[in-house]
């Protein structure tokens, strides 16, 4: 028997469909439920809404879970690579050898952006924000590959593939030259034998008479750091592609408007600000015991940044990954940083104090991303860029479900009008009294 719920309002009973997921999640179906009772759901924030039925990615935070079609994070972690995750998150399978030398083939071959795209970049401060370089250069894309951005979505999924190497090859390319833009240097061109991240450095810190050169745990260690970001349900940014998505709009401008999304501080924000916490607590002389008890005690609006997560109530899945290469990335390169060493004594502290444990304030990804992209030599200003890069994947592929299903309709959630009643007596200029 199919399962149902009702809802009884003003004495009157109406009936739903109960839709089940295959990992068990449940929903009651109201979307005729407006129509049927002229009512509507109120939930800010969406935190009770489901807004789409999604095969991409599922998480069951209560036991620390994150699986992507169907394979466990921590097994893509160990054996595949980010390139490799981003086929499977795209196109639901992972990829044959034949399937994956053709997708990075795709991708090796649009790494250069259009020259005449160097002037945009001219245009633009030197102290502009890199993700609004992001955004708007993302969104130019569809002015250089207008046969891909036609805005009639039968038609460029006709041409899915293409567009979706541009964007995952241009989207790094781009990130470097902002890089080097807002450092004054001059721009350097990808290579075409290098891999994705190899590739990805070179742009970022070689000069033109000596190539960047590095311990291998710093490229597998940003490769996975990408890999772990690779998509996480409907977060605000992927929501956001799926919004504009719905209106028929192409993949690149769905794209950047995900990195305006990502670009608010409570969103993509969150690996810059345990740095910046980390400097304060530098700053103040402190090796991080102070700022542990101040945290604890609630004393001077000290908070621990970094360290637990709203969807996880368990241990952040990709935290415990990251943290592996985390270690050994600070072991292959040995620096000596002042800011790391407090980061490792504030993990150490709360992971042991019963306070934290008890809380389950674990490390996330973002505590561990944060010390790896510092570690590695990427400015604070960039961490959000290297966000952007993660996720594209699963931006990518949240577009194509909406642009694939030809019954679905445009996003247009309701609100709760709470404003002045009507109707207001309008008058002149003059006739208004000053306040």
């Amino acid at each position: 028997m199919a399962k149902e719920a009702k809802i009884i309002i003003e004495g009157k009973e109406y009936t739903y469909p109960v839709i089940e997921g295959t990992e068990g999640e449940k929903a009651i179906d109201i979307r005729t439920f407006r129509k049927d009772s002229g009512y509507i759901t109120y939930d800010e924030g969406y935190g009770n809404t489901g807004s789409c039925q999604s095969e991409i990615s599922f998480i069951n935070g209560e036991e620390g879970i994150l699986r992507h079609r169907g394979y466990a994070i921590e097994d893509l972690a160990e054996n595949s690579d980010f390139i490799e995750v981003a086929y499977l998150v795209i196109y639901g399978e992972l990829p044959t050898v034949s399937e994956r030398e053709t997708f990075s083939q795709k991708i090796r071959n649009n790494a250069m952006i259009h020259m005449s795209m160097n002037h945009l970049f001219e245009g633009v401060p030197n102290d502009a924000p890199p993700m609004a370089i992001l955004s708007s250069m993302l969104n130019s894309l569809g002015c250089y590959y207008k046969e891909y951005a036609t805005n009639n979505p039968q038609h460029d999924l006709e041409h899915f593939d293409d567009a979706v190497a541009i964007t995952m090859s241009k989207v790094r390319t781009i990130a470097a030259m902002t890089y080097r833009m807002s450092n004054g240097l001059p721009f350097i061109y990808p290579k075409m034998g290098l891999r994705y991240v190899e590739n990805f450095l070179h742009m970022m810190f070689s000069n033109p008479y000596n190539e960047y050169s590095h311990e291998p745990e710093v490229a597998k260690a940003l490769n996975v750091l990408l890999l772990l970001h690779a998509d996480h349900e409907q977060n605000c940014s992927t929501s956001t592609v799926r919004m504009v998505a719905s209106s028929g709009a192409n993949l690149f401008p769905s794209v950047a408007s995900a990195v305006c999304a990502l670009w608010g501080p409570l969103h993509g924000g969150a690996n810059m600000a345990v740095i910046q916490m980390l400097e304060s607590i530098a700053a103040s002389g402190d090796d991080g015991s102070q700022f542990i008890e101040d945290a604890k005690s609630g004393r001077h609006g000290k908070r621990l940044m970094g360290f637990g997560h709203r969807v996880y109530r368990n241990y952040d899945p990709r935290a415990k990954i990251l943290g592996k290469y985390c270690d050994k990335l600070l072991e292959a390169i040995g620096i000596d940083d002042q800011l790391l060493t407090i980061a490792r004594n504030l993990e150490q502290a709360a992971l042991k104090d019963d306070y934290f444990v008890e809380r389950k304030l674990y490390p996330n990804v973002d505590f561990y991303s944060g010390i790896i992209m510092r570690a590695i030599g990427i400015p604070l200003s960039m961490f959000t860029v290297m966000f952007a890069i993660g996720r594209m994947p699963g931006w990518i592929a949240n577009w194509r479900e909406v642009a694939s299903n030809d019954k679905g309709r445009i996003y247009r959630p309701r609100q709760i009008y709470q404003g002045p009643t009507a109707p207001r007596k309008f008058l002149q200029m003059a006739d208004r009294p000053e306040k």
